[in-house]
């Protein structure tokens, strides 16, 4: 079997990955502020835009079919169709009454489709590339996974803002506006991929049905014999638990109004300080770290990117506490915020791709871990509405910095099974 590889990973890596960051920060974070100019309250956001993530977290039951059936090329290709498809429809059902449920119903199959698309585009990078060329791309990679927040939750949100206040659009009419260009990009994204993604490995067909319902329960149950398993899923689950917490409940605060609580930003102030500049820093910090990781080796270096990673939402119960109305002072600590929040990730990112994935059946176990990182982000995102609206913003944001001593304790404390830089017998 051989592996057809292109000369240039940049042609490709970038590309995959703003693909898969364009329809989760939609469903995850615009979809917030949509379903809130839809009328729905705070609790009702962030409940049910914390369930459109649930397909995230069901990667290992999708995986195992895709292990044995098709091939990655083609899942990535038709899942952004789909996603594209989706993203048209959701554009006509706005205007209707019950656009809410609708509108969830069509983001659910969009987090389908996603979900799919990530599994298949994280196992063409672990297939085409080395560990220590993960290295190297991984800051590329999370930086335009990241890139589609500068698009959706920046320029967009601030384009729907601009729409309403220059052009006396209603804030529907703009919304379908912002949702077709993701119907655009996704389909234009669609038809690159299906000229430059590299094909892969070819699977060779299986006799029967039983010889591939028996390497489907051969790759679940070699997941659960790894090394420190238990402790790796721990950890993971705790590392972005605050980040959940806080997730939902950010863009609503920074929008809310002052005499609720909240800083009270306009849709073009939130789009330009927390969608585009908070994004940037985002993408900086993403690169720095792949770099730094690949210069000290992510074992040295995991308990400090923790830190960068959980310390900064302190930001959030700053603003709380003192409600700064300098758009300035706001932006800066928005920026602050993204910057270690960027930094920090791509030490989760990569420490599932070398100390958790390695093996036969890479793309499965990667989906694996993937996917309980995004119940860690699920489960508390479903409370915090709740959370919030009984606490009230300050008391929340302090409950938020209370759950990141969980995760900078266990990061202390996790073991290592492969040496950085390693390459093992069965990685491609």
């Amino acid at each position: 079997m051989q592996t057809n590889k292109i000369s240039n990973p940049l042609k490709w890596v970038p590309s995959v990955y703003f693909a898969m960051g364009l329809p989760f920060v939609a469903l995850s974070l615009v979809s917030v502020l949509i379903f809130k100019d839809l009328g729905a309250d705070d609790k009702q956001i962030a409940l049910w835009t914390s369930f459109l993530i649930l397909p995230w977290s069901l990667k290992p039951i999708f995986s195992l079919f895709m292990e044995a059936y098709g091939a990655k090329k083609q899942y990535v290709v038709i899942s952004e169709m789909v996603t594209a498809i989706m993203f048209g429809i959701i554009v006509f059902v706005l205007p209707l009454p019950n656009a809410f449920a609708i509108a969830l119903a069509l983001m659910g199959i969009i987090a389908i489709s996603g979900s799919v698309h990530d599994i298949a585009g994280d196992g063409t990078y672990m297939e085409q590339l080395d560990t220590q060329t993960q290295s190297v791309y991984s800051g590329w990679q999370g930086a335009f996974y990241n890139l589609a927040k500068v698009l959706t939750n920046g320029g967009l949100v601030f384009l729907a803002g601009w729409l309403t206040t220059h052009y006396q659009m209603n804030k529907i009419q703009s919304w379908q506006i912002i949702v077709g260009i993701c119907a655009a990009i996704m389909l234009g994204l669609a038809l690159y991929h299906l000229m430059v993604l590299p094909k892969g490995k070819e699977r060779v067909a299986d006799e029967s049905f039983a010889d591939k319902k028996k390497e489907l329960w051969q790759v679940l149950i070699s997941f659960f014999q790894k090394k420190y398993i238990w402790f790796y899923l721990l950890f993971i689950f705790l590392y972005r638990f605050a980040e959940g917490l806080a997730m939902k409940i950010a863009p609503l605060f920074l929008v809310a109004d002052r005499a609720k609580g909240g800083i009270g930003l306009s849709k073009e102030q939130y789009g330009l300080a927390y969608g585009t500049f908070g994004t940037v820093a985002f993408i900086v910090g993403s690169i720095l770290a792949g770099y730094y990781i690949s210069r000290f080796g992510l074992k040295k270096v995991l308990f400090s990117l923790a830190c960068a990673f959980n310390i900064p939402f302190i930001v959030f119960l700053l603003f709380a506490v003192f409600q700064p109305a300098d758009i300035k002072i706001i932006t800066a600590g928005i920026v602050g915020e993204y910057f270690g929040y960027g930094f920090g990730f791509v030490g989760l990112i990569l420490f599932m791709m070398q100390q958790i994935a390695p093996g036969k059946h890479q793309m499965a176990h990667y989906a694996f871990a993937n996917s309980l990182m995004n119940l860690g982000v699920m489960v508390p995102g479903m409370i915090s509405g709740y959370l919030s609206d009984w606490l009230g913003y300050k008391a929340f944001f302090m409950i938020v910095m209370v759950m990141t001593i969980p995760a900078l304790i266990i990061t202390r404390l996790v073991p290592f099974t492969h040496e950085d830089k390693e390459k093992t017998a069965d990685t491609v």
